[in-house]
């Protein structure tokens, strides 16, 4: 049987199709070959279309089918992976009413600052194991004040993954996981929060029909699966935001277990099965993939983002690469020392930070040296900031009782920069276990296990391939100490 993984990112869609037998993926496809584009109509704000997010989707699955590397009437389930926290409203006809909301706009931070206050931040806490700070919920109540004509509009909200299963299907559906992201998940009466129900104002009626994330959530519909070259009835077996979806494609599933990424945003993600919650809610508790799947345990997923890695780097490239490729930006920045001969990068640059309470605290190159400086201090600084700042909420997770011993990281993204994961590695003091997989690859290893193919979840990884271990070098962790130390004053005057 061959599996089928969408990954439906802030750039692109990646597909994959993945044999079962084996684990290995047979072909694979991205549209468009460009980043897309984050569409900002007043500072703070950041959307995206879902309906350019459907288009992209077909596109890259027939783009895939085109390889004729595999027979695509084999393909016996699907999965989404999606960018997590936005927001999707649609009408009766299943039309998006506006742009998507997406993970990092900023326009909710004072939605949710009233709603924590209101509802009570012990309660919040306690039962919501977040502020609803910037989240789902307090994107749709900015709609709802805002946007009032739109509002009385909306049939069904959803995640930007469970848009893109409604358009295969025809079916709207969601997940305790994906409820949670949202917050709008009660963990202590396991249901949909009331709390935020009452305070916001809004109606059952808006949410999908509610399904575990293991599971069918509809069947592909026979003229979209004519169009794709695909035969009908496929089931959508699998459905997570691309954080919890990127830990099971790394097989962090049990507690102590701990992932990284960096896309457009750098997320640390750990695993836990304490219902436990960070008080100034700078990382953040969600319901994970496996969340009471087996004998009613609880299995958290402990978030810490960045917004600013990826999209930094992207930004340094179409401003200031002069037509450079990231392998040749990446080769640029190891020439230049450790600590960057003193240049400085703050890498918040992408809209409010959850580290910093939801304040917006800007991108800013520090310390620059017309005399010394060049473009390969400029990428190296642009990636030691990054790994600078994925430090510094690594180290508010600690305080969590989330310290890491160990990060498993796909090679993709910043980790295909050998410079970017040796200095996050030697500034943590942790080793990083490089594996070969991506976000469409455990969406497609996700649907095998959301049809039963695979017995649990951790005999669909039994094939994972181990690329490298990176362990810290003891010769050079005083000199990026230091520059760590040097970084981290730079930002206190930002802060």
């Amino acid at each position: 049987m061959l599996l089928l993984g969408i990954d439906l990112g802030t750039s692109s869609i990646k597909v994959s199709i993945v044999d079962s037998t084996n684990g290995k993926v047979v072909s694979s496809a991205q549209y468009p070959d460009i980043e897309t584009a984050i569409d900002s109509p007043k500072a703070g704000w950041a959307e995206q279309d879902p309906e350019m997010w459907w288009k992209n989707t077909q596109l890259a699955i027939k783009k895939a089918i085109a390889s004729n590397s595999f027979d695509a009437h084999r393909i016996g389930a699907i999965g989404i992976s999606y960018q997590m926290h936005g927001l999707v409203v649609v009408d009766k006809e299943n039309k998006p009413l506006r742009p998507s909301i997406i993970w990092c706009d900023s326009r909710a931070v004072g939605q949710g600052q009233k709603a924590f206050e209101a509802i009570g931040e012990e309660r919040c806490l306690s039962h919501l194991l977040n502020s609803p700070g910037n989240f789902t919920a307090s994107k749709l109540a900015w709609v709802k004040e805002n946007e009032p004509e739109i509002y009385a509009k909306i049939d069904k909200i959803m995640l930007p993954g469970d848009y893109i299963g409604l358009m295969l299907t025809g079916e709207a559906t969601c997940s305790n996981s994906g409820l949670s992201e949202g917050i709008f998940w009660d963990f202590k009466s396991d249901t949909i929060s009331e709390d935020i129900l009452n305070y916001y104002g809004f109606p059952h009626s808006f949410f999908p029909k509610q399904k575990p994330v293991f599971s069918e959530h509809g069947q592909l519909n026979a003229i979209i699966a004519g169009n794709l070259g695909l035969r009908a009835g496929i089931p959508v077996s699998y459905k997570a935001g691309d954080q919890p979806n990127n830990a099971l494609s790394l097989n962090v599933l049990e507690p102590g277990e701990v992932a990284a990424t960096a896309g457009t945003s750098g997320v640390v993600y750990a695993v836990t099965d304490q219902v436990a919650y960070d008080p100034q809610s700078r990382v953040n508790a969600f319901a994970h993939v496996n969340h009471k799947m087996q004998n009613n345990e609880n299995r958290l997923g402990v978030l810490m983002c960045i917004n600013g890695t990826g999209i930094l780097n992207r930004w340094l490239r179409d401003n200031f690469g002069n037509g450079h490729n990231y392998q040749l930006m990446n080769e640029m920045a190891s020439s230049a020392p450790i600590g960057s001969a003193g240049l400085q990068v703050i890498p918040f640059g992408n809209g409010s930070e959850r580290i910093f309470n939801n304040k917006t605290i800007g991108g800013k190159f520090s310390n620059i040296d017309f005399n010394i400086h060049n473009q390969s201090h400029i990428f190296r600084a642009a990636q030691e900031g990054i790994a600078f700042s994925l430090k510094y909420g690594m180290d508010i997770m600690a305080s969590t009782g989330n310290a890491p011993k160990i990060i498993r990281a796909g090679k993709a993204n910043m980790f295909l920069s050998k410079l970017f994961a040796e200095t996050l590695v030697n500034i943590a003091n942790v080793p990083v276990e490089m594996y070969d997989t991506d976000g469409a690859k455990g969406a497609a290893l996700g649907a095998g296990i959301g049809i039963g193919y695979f017995k649990n979840p951790k005999e669909a990884f039994v094939n994972m391939e181990k690329l490298a271990v990176i362990e810290p070098n003891p010769l050079q962790l005083a000199e990026y100490e230091a520059a760590y130390g040097n970084w981290k004053m730079e930002l206190a005057k930002n802060l």
